[in-house]
């Protein structure tokens, strides 16, 4: 594992990873949550997001395929950016970002994809999620951008809780690339 995967896992475990009782956004009731957000938004975790997940679409060899990369609302969302941001810094062109909301918004442009998707482009995507569990949220993130006419490449998911959403989307013919799943955690 490289350094910055292993600081990353290192920060989720100390700052986002917790045991109790828990209701997820699927409905389920879980003896543990990982609240990727507390790591994602602080500085560090935002730099080692972006280089991570880079890693992640280029050694997927989807690189010089995507046009942009697209958060699930709302922890994708912050991933989004990251990896647009870290993309950028090369000599390649960067991938831009979207954002993909649950709902379009009820005022303005009522968009329900937020970012160059919204001036009618047609794009290749992966998109991005922080933690995977059932494949919910993914699957209507995915059918927004389908219904625009994007193409979307892939999921990434920066933890894979392993309770069927990968196989889920899977069966929508996607490919997905979990960064981490949950024997990183709880040593399964």
């Amino acid at each position: 594992m490289d350094a910055p995967r292993k600081r990353l896992l290192e920060r989720l475990r100390t700052d986002a990873w917790r045991r109790g009782t828990f209701r997820l956004a699927s409905g389920r009731d879980s003896d543990f949550f990982i609240d990727c957000k507390q790591v994602i938004l602080t500085a560090e975790g935002h730099r080692l997001c972006g280089e991570v997940l880079c890693e992640v679409i280029r050694s997927a060899g989807l690189a010089e395929n995507v046009d942009a990369v697209a958060g699930v609302a709302l922890g994708g969302c912050p991933l989004a950016s990251a990896v647009s941001l870290t993309s950028g810094l090369g000599a390649a062109p960067g991938w831009d970002a979207l954002y993909v909301r649950k709902e379009p918004k009820n005022h303005g442009t009522a968009q329900r994809i937020e970012g160059r998707v919204s001036l009618s482009a047609v794009l290749r995507v992966v998109l991005l999620e922080d933690v995977l569990t059932t494949g919910g949220s993914s699957r209507m993130a995915i059918e927004a951008l389908r219904a625009d006419g994007h193409t979307v490449l892939g999921v990434v998911a920066l933890v894979d809780r392993c309770e069927g959403g990968r196989e889920a989307l899977e069966a929508m013919g996607l490919r997905v690339l979990p960064v981490f799943s949950r024997a990183d955690f709880l040593g399964e």
